[in-house]
């Protein structure tokens, strides 16, 4: 299966495990809820879904990596006590708690959430010496005398032989106590994924061109050369700060995260090409209603790989836009909930000061975020939103300090900035809009209703932002184009969500 099938799955398996009957009992007992084991190569995203799965269920997560663990670590270490046994006293060998199950008992207590998903990763890399007692911890959850907490689901993962030389064949006796997942790398699947994550636009532009550059691992004469999903999202990540800083990429840098000669010398020289098509096309001025005669011309007479290089440029950059757009909505509606509750108060009996408030609004939120990443269930997009109305109730406190307002007036000033905000976003969605309809014009008139529109409009439906983007605001250029997808219902639910962005 490929790793959005795995991810389904997961989830699916983890949801009955947690199922509880009418007396709040689990129904699988814990004995008989065999951990996951996901098994595949290494760099397809095994541990990013767990992050995904956790974050989705509102569950904490624990992660290790099992190569790190000696027997000591592992199980505890031993320490001698003294016990009474009929009517004498002994020496008895007892053990600290393991370093694993403490990690969890610290989620629990640092996140407030007590279900959760241990996942321990190179499961079949374990030292020799602490092998013997993997069979035991896989059946009962148990490592020395301590048990993982009950509702927390065990998910491992591990690579095939070929792919690790440390890799421990399991026997008969410990995979019939896993629920075994073979997990392929599988691009179209991953795209969806790197679409959400905002990978490089040249990096997916290139992948599509070369499906079969996505994941490869191979023997050479200079030993192992190998281009993974991770090597490819990590790129994503230097290229862009590099882009950012005004520094050059080269294939010095692309080679030092596509360990593959070839691929990676052909990776730079198509974001060379792919920087030079961005150029000549005047991408901006598209995006602006403004394309140029000899842009369509050139575009409507290129070979296929530079077209779909052109169109992957547009969408990239519409797609960003509408991001920011829908990430700002997102977190005008969480400070909306805590302006709510400030106003509140002031127009009830409480006699503290706007700042007070404020600065209780604060904490709280601070406190939030800090319980909720150490559990390992808030994403990056939720950690952002969070930090953004954290900062903006910080400049409010700082406003509020250094002016001389009453209560009323203070927030009075407050909802006026809180307002243009809004209006500012109000306005950058028709600036959107406004420009998802040239880069419609553009199409139409280059490429007509030919293949590269048909890409086009695909990539807008499963891209995540923009598929709510225009859920939320609408396109009759994309109705006009799919009028067989069925999105008022969902627009209409969002445009809700907006109209409720008022104190």
């Amino acid at each position: 299966m490929n790793i959005k099938q795995a991810k389904d799955y997961i989830k699916d398996c983890v949801r009955i495990y947690l199922k509880k009957d009418e007396f709040g009992e689990y129904r699988i007992p814990v004995v008989r809820q065999r951990p996951i084991f996901l098994l595949g190569a290494p760099g397809i995203g095994k541990t990013a879904i767990m992050e995904q799965i956790a974050q989705e269920m509102g569950l904490a997560l624990v992660s290790y990596s099992m190569t790190h663990h000696t027997r000591q670590s592992a199980l505890g270490l031993p320490f001698i006590c003294k016990k009474e046994f009929g009517g004498k006293t002994a020496d008895v060998s007892e053990y600290t708690m393991s370093e694993i199950i403490a990690s969890v008992y610290e989620a629990i207590e640092a996140g407030g959430i007590r279900e959760g998903i241990l996942f321990l990763d190179e499961i079949n890399c374990v030292s020799e010496t602490l092998a013997p007692s993997m069979l035991q911890f896989l059946q009962y959850k148990v490592f020395g005398r301590h048990q993982v907490p009950e509702g927390w689901v065990v998910v491992t993962a591990g690579n095939p032989p070929e792919y690790n030389k440390s890799v421990r064949e399991f026997d008969v006796v410990t995979l019939d106590r896993l629920k075994v997942l073979d997990v392929e790398a599988d691009y179209h699947t991953w795209k969806e994924y790197a679409g959400e994550q905002g990978i490089h636009s040249a990096i997916l532009n290139y992948l599509d061109l070369k499906k079969e550059h996505f994941y490869r691992i191979e023997a050479s004469m200079r030993g192992k050369t190998y281009v993974t999903a991770r090597g490819w999202e990590d790129l994503s990540e230097i290229v862009q700060l590099y882009e950012e800083e005004g520094l050059a990429v080269d294939e010095t840098l692309v080679s030092q995260y596509i360990r593959n000669e070839k691929i990676a010398r052909e990776f730079a020289a198509y974001y060379d090409l792919y920087n030079k098509y961005k150029r000549d096309y005047q991408i901006y001025r598209i995006l602006e209603g403004e394309a140029s005669e000899s842009a369509k011309a050139r575009a409507s007479q290129a070979p296929f790989d530079e077209r779909l290089s052109l169109v992957g440029m547009l969408l990239d950059k519409i797609q960003s836009e509408m991001r920011d757009v829908i990430e700002t909505a997102e977190y005008l509606q969480e400070l909306t909930a805590s302006l709510k509750a400030v106003k509140a108060l002031l127009a009830g009996k409480v006699e503290s000061t706007l700042e007070t408030l404020l600065d209780e609004q604060i904490d709280r939120k601070e406190k939030r975020l800090e319980s909720l990443q150490r559990a390992g269930a808030l994403s990056r997009v939720e950690r952002r939103k969070e930090k953004r109305v954290i900062a903006f109730l910080q400049a409010e406190k700082k406003l509020c300090i250094a002016g001389n307002g009453g209560r009323e007036s203070g927030f009075a000033e407050l909802e006026s900035r809180f307002r243009q905000q809004v209006t500012a976003m109000k306005e950058r969605t028709v600036q959107v809009g406004e420009r998802l309809h040239a880069l419609f014009v553009f199409m139409e008139e280059t490429f007509a209703d030919g293949n590269e529109m048909l890409i086009f409009v695909t990539e807008l439906t499963v891209n995540d932002y923009s598929a709510r983007f225009i859920g939320m605001f609408g396109s009759e250029d994309y109705n006009r184009h799919n009028e067989e997808l069925m999105i008022t219902e969902r627009r209409n639910e969002l445009q809700e969500e907006i109209a409720a962005l008022e104190l």
